[in-house]
């Protein structure tokens, strides 16, 4: 998800080497706790989040569904295409009819990233809290590589501490690399791009923690290798990084 661009250095004899900005499949709701239950909206869009792009073109997704009460409810088919930036992207409406976290997830088609020549999945999740219970929020979907949570990711200040533990095929992933990004509307400029993307690594038992330290929503991508490479285009076998991620928005307090 990160790579080097290298870029020739005119006159200097040498080259300058720049990260690249990080891509992060958003899955974001109209609100992350609902008080009084009622509609909401969730925006599925393949993006660099910090920098507003560029944006990918995102094939329908294979499966996009909710978790409720230990439930699967399968919503593929509520997705709406929409354009973004050019490309495609997509929308769902849902509404929140009982107390208890509603777990929204979605499994996107494996993207061709040319650049990197290599396939990327990422699954991505966020809760939303039904009647602000702070209930069930730390259910688990059984994606392939998925955070669970240890802080509610609801109801959140700006500033408090996130924890979780990556999570592949159900056991704790160590040493995971997480890289977590800013949905940035547009009010944050980094200084350079070392900013864009912050990293950190998990503990021997797949743990990580990061305190929030703006408004708004963040992503946290957990990142594995693939068990098996998938055909490219070329038609040689490509490697596949896995994603799980999680949205976490915080909020100001007053």
């Amino acid at each position: 998800m990160r790579r080097l661009l290298l870029p020739a250095a005119l006159g200097l004899g040498c080259c300058l080497a720049t990260p690249a900005p990080a891509h992060f499949q958003q899955i974001i709701p109209s609100d992350d706790v609902l008080a009084d239950g009622g509609p909401l909206t969730l925006q599925l869009v393949f993006t660099h989040p910090m920098d507003r792009g560029p944006t990918m073109d995102m094939a329908r997704p294979l499966r996009f569904g909710v978790l409720r009460d230990g439930i699967i409810a399968d919503l593929t088919a509520t997705l709406v295409e929409q354009d973004f930036d050019g490309k495609r992207a997509w929308t769902a409406n849902d509404e929140v009819t009982k107390p208890g976290a509603a777990i929204y997830f979605v499994e996107p088609q494996p993207y061709w990233e040319a650049a990197e020549h290599k396939f990327i999945v990422h699954y991505a999740k966020v809760v939303v809290d039904g009647y602000a219970s702070g209930e069930n929020w730390n259910a688990m979907v059984g994606l392939p590589v998925e955070i669970e949570p240890l802080t509610r990711p609801t109801g959140l200040w700006t500033g408090n501490l996130f924890t979780g533990v990556v999570l592949h095929d159900g056991r704790p992933a160590p040493h995971a690399t997480i890289e977590i990004e800013y949905r940035n509307d547009g009010s944050v400029v980094a200084p350079n791009p070392a900013f864009v993307t912050q990293i950190i690594t998990a503990d021997a038992n797949g743990t990580f923690s990061y305190a929030m330290p703006r408004a708004g929503w963040w992503g946290f991508a957990a990142l594995v290798d693939g068990d098996a490479p998938m055909t490219g285009p070329d038609g040689k076998p490509a490697p596949v990084e896995l994603g799980g991620l999680i949205w976490v928005k915080a909020t100001d307090m007053n």
